[in-house]
This record gives C-alpha cells, sequence and structure tokens, in this order.
C-alpha cells in the first residue's frame, strides 16, 4: 500500500483492438506512468496476453474476453461491436468500481475514440474522460462535416479548407451493419466517434501542434484538443522514459535478425523501404506494380509482404531479385526506418507509420488504400513537404514505372532534395515536442497537475 500512496493519480487506459490502436495508446501509458501516474491498460483477454512482456510499472486487465465471448465470429463486425459493448461497459464498470475504495482510485479514464460508450461510464462513475484519436487531426477534421450533415445539423464552425483533398476511399471488408440512407457502414460507426465528444474532459491526438496547427487551431475552437504526440518509444525521441525501445505489442513476428543483419551490409540512404502496415493489403495487380518497380529501380529494396499477401507475388520474383532485395513477412519498422541505409519509405500513409517516418526524418512515397490514409498522403505532399504521392492509372492503380519514377526522384533527383530537407526539419521539430518544455510534454504535464485539482 505505500507504493500505491506514491501515485500521483490512477488512469484506466482503453485501446479498441488492433496493432495501430493498442501501440500509440500504450506508449502514451509509459510516459504518463514515467511522470507518477499509476496505469491500468485495459483490452481484450488476448491483447492483454500479448502485452504482458512490455509491461513494466503498467497493469494489464481484460475487459473483454475474445477467447470464449468471440472475436469477429456470429454477426460479423456488428456482432462483435455489440457483444463488445454488451460485455465490456459491464466489466468496465465493475473494473472502475474495484478501485473506488483502493488507496489509489481511478482518477481518468482515456478511452479509444471508437468506443464511444466509455466516456459515459466514465460520467456515470464521477470521473475524467479523455477521448484518444488514433487518426490525424486533419483525418478527424475531414470526417467532421460528415457527421452534421448526417444528423442534417449545422456545423457549429466553418469546414476545415483542405482544397484538392481526394475523395475518401472505403475498404473492402466484412459488414458493420446495414447502412442507410446511403452512408456506407464503416463511414457511420467512424462518424459515431462525435456522438458525444462534446463531453469528454481533454481530446488527444498522437500529433504535435507544429505538425498540424493550423487544424489544431480550427479545432481548438470545438473541444479541449491536446496533441500528445509523436507516441514512439522514447529511445528514438527525448530518451527519458526508461527502459522504452519497443512498442511490444506485434501482430506478427518480425524478422529482425534478418533484416538487420542485410541492412547493416546497405550503404547509407540506398535502401527503399516498403510496408503497407498491418491492415492495407496490395491487390494482385499492384502487387504486380510494386514489383516491376523494385525490379527495374537501381536502388536495394526491403519488403514486407505479409503471408497472406505473398501468393500476389509474381512467381520466383524473390528468388531473380535476391541479390539487391529483401522479402520478409514482418519486420521491426522502428529499427528499420531509424537505420541509416534506409533512403525512403512507400507506405499506405496509416497515421502510424506517418508519424514514424516523420519523427525519423525518412522520405515517403505515399500509396494511401482508404479512409483516412487519403488525407495523411494528401498532407505528405502538399503540406509537409515530406514525399510524392504516385498518379494512379484509370483502374486506380500505380504503374510500375510511376512507382519507380517517384523513387528515383525522391532518392537522387532535384525534389528529392527539398523533401529530404524537408524531412529532416520535421525530424527536429518531432523531437522538440517531446523534449522536456516542448509542446506535447507540456500538455501531458498540464493534464496530469489538473488530476490533482480533482
Amino acid at each position: 500500500m505505500e507504493k500505491e500512496k506514491a501515485y500521483k493519480a490512477h488512469v484506466v487506459v482503453f485501446p479498441f483492438h488492433g496493432q495501430g490502436h493498442i501501440n500509440p495508446m500504450v506508449q502514451f501509458s509509459k510516459r504518463l506512468a514515467s511522470k507518477g501516474i499509476k496505469i491500468t491498460v485495459t483490452t481484450t483477454l488476448s491483447n492483454t496476453n500479448s502485452m504482458q512482456a512490455a509491461a513494466g510499472s503498467i497493469t494489464f486487465e481484460p475487459i473483454y474476453d475474445d477467447c470464449t465471448e468471440g472475436g469477429v465470429g456470429v454477426g460479423g463486425f456488428k456482432g462483435f461491436f455489440e457483444r463488445f459493448e454488451a460485455s465490456g461497459s459491464r466489466n468496465l464498470a465493475e473494473l472502475i468500481r474495484k478501485f473506488k475504495n483502493s488507496e489509489c482510485p481511478v482518477n481518468c479514464l482515456v478511452y479509444d475514440a471508437n468506443i464511444v460508450w466509455a466516456l459515459d461510464i466514465a460520467k456515470q462513475h464521477g470521473i475524467a474522460g479523455a477521448a484518444f484519436f488514433t487518426q490525424s487531426c486533419a483525418a478527424i477534421a475531414s470526417y467532421y462535416p460528415m457527421h452534421h450533415e448526417l444528423a442534417e445539423e449545422p456545423l457549429p464552425v466553418p469546414a476545415f479548407s483542405m482544397p484538392g483533398l481526394p475523395q475518401l476511399i472505403i475498404p473492402n471488408m466484412p459488414s458493420l451493419g446495414l447502412g442507410t440512407g446511403g452512408v456506407p457502414p464503416l463511414i457511420r460507426h467512424i462518424l459515431n466517434q462525435f456522438n458525444n465528444i462534446d463531453k469528454a474532459d481533454w481530446v488527444l491526438f498522437n500529433s504535435f501542434d507544429t505538425l498540424e496547427e493550423e487544424v489544431v487551431k480550427w479545432m481548438s475552437n470545438l473541444w479541449p484538443v491536446r496533441t500528445i504526440g509523436p507516441t514512439l518509444p522514447s529511445v528514438y525521441l527525448d530518451n527519458r522514459v526508461e527502459n522504452d525501445s519497443d512498442y511490444g505489442f506485434n501482430l506478427y513476428k518480425p524478422n529482425t535478425d534478418t533484416c538487420m543483419k542485410w541492412l547493416n551490409t546497405k550503404p547509407t540512404g540506398s535502401v527503399v523501404y516498403v510496408s503497407f502496415g498491418s491492415a492495407a493489403s496490395l491487390n494482385a495487380e499492384q502487387m504486380t506494380e510494386m514489383a516491376v518497380a523494385l525490379r527495374q529501380n537501381s536502388n536495394s529494396f526491403l519488403w514486407v509482404v505479409k503471408p497472406t499477401e505473398e501468393c500476389r507475388l509474381p512467381i520466383n520474383f524473390v528468388k531473380e531479385t535476391s541479390e539487391k532485395g529483401l522479402v520478409v513477412t514482418w519486420c521491426p519498422q522502428l529499427e528499420v526506418l531509424a537505420h541509416h541505409a534506409v533512403g525512403c519509405f512507400i507506405t499506405h500513409c496509416g497515421w502510424n507509420s506517418t508519424v514514424e517516418a516523420i519523427s525519423f526524418g525518412v522520405p515517403l512515397v505515399a500509396m494511401p488504400q482508404f479512409l483516412d490514409q487519403i488525407t495523411n498522403a494528401y498532407f505528405v505532399e502538399k503540406f509537409w513537404g515530406v514525399g510524392i504521392k504516385p498518379e494512379a492509372d484509370e483502374k486506380g492503380h500505380a504503374t510500375g514505372n510511376e512507382i519507380d519514377r517517384c523513387i528515383r526522384e525522391i532518392m537522387h533527383g532535384e525534389r528529392g532534395h527539398l523533401i529530404k530537407k524537408n524531412s529532416s526539419r520535421w525530424k527536429e521539430l518531432a523531437k522538440e515536442a517531446v523534449c522536456e518544455r516542448g509542446s506535447s510534454d507540456k500538455y501531458i504535464d498540464e493534464i496530469i497537475a489538473s488530476f490533482a485539482a480533482t
């Protein structure tokens, strides 16, 4: 009990399942813990079992037994969400009650903004609630007018202007339920994030002020926004969080030794790194075009091809390109991006990958596949000047020649020189944000100070 009394406050952190949601929220948890906050992370049983090795000073508590109650299973995603809410809401309330009479009761619930019902439970128990968005400020700003249009309500403030932003693409995935009024079920699910956001005590983003300065200013007219990123392991940024060198959660086992030994044999800035994350996936035709680009380009390449994608590789591609290329099923992306040999990153522009590349100063070839990735790629090229988006053909694919052109432009072209310069500048600003008295660091201290006042 003596140890419990030393904590400044107790925060329960509730991420949505999925690597892109869990990792940034657990990293934020580590930073809070380093400042004297007791942290309890709660998610599905399979996730908490996978994350125990990364615990450190963080406690993990399952809120939903997906091993027995079911993963996606019966009823598809819609059925899972219904079971998750029914069981998870009951267990979350019980978890908060369990700590109520302890030496360290819960002061705040930091919940993934996708789990809108979590805020209602926090308020029912008289604790603060902080919504954590795992997408960019810009992506959320692009969804916001759609929410009001669907609700047939006027916008309280004019929409944030993004001239030339391409139309959002909806991923091909199992249904979340029947859509109505022409609004796809997935979009309706995303827009639900705004249903009670005005009741949140804070609205947190894995970003930093200078990166999305104008969007943050616009958004601050709506909610108490705080940028608390980049949420990378501390060793890559300020090195102020002890033993924080890895996320600690991977859906796939990385081929770490193979990747790093191979990279160590390559000259500085010579390797093209290709990865489309844990959720996005290239179709067979786009895989073929990517293979064409990597085959004909003069640079060495490291290509992450997930087990589910291996069947789409051209026959004998791996063998025929083995002298200059390495194809793996998964890799330690942080270590790869930090390696001096990597000269550019071909990416789907998921927000975590985008923030990582910016934090390491690695130029991007932006190939978004759906939803917020479209917005992120737009900012990569048009706002931050850290990458190039290949032009798509009439089928929506980037040809091998076009991808090759973008690689050559970044690695050896005149435009690439400016992109590298911009990338280096954003790298320094990312570090500055999380260092002591940086914008993100000050916001975290502000949130912690508010606990003392309650």
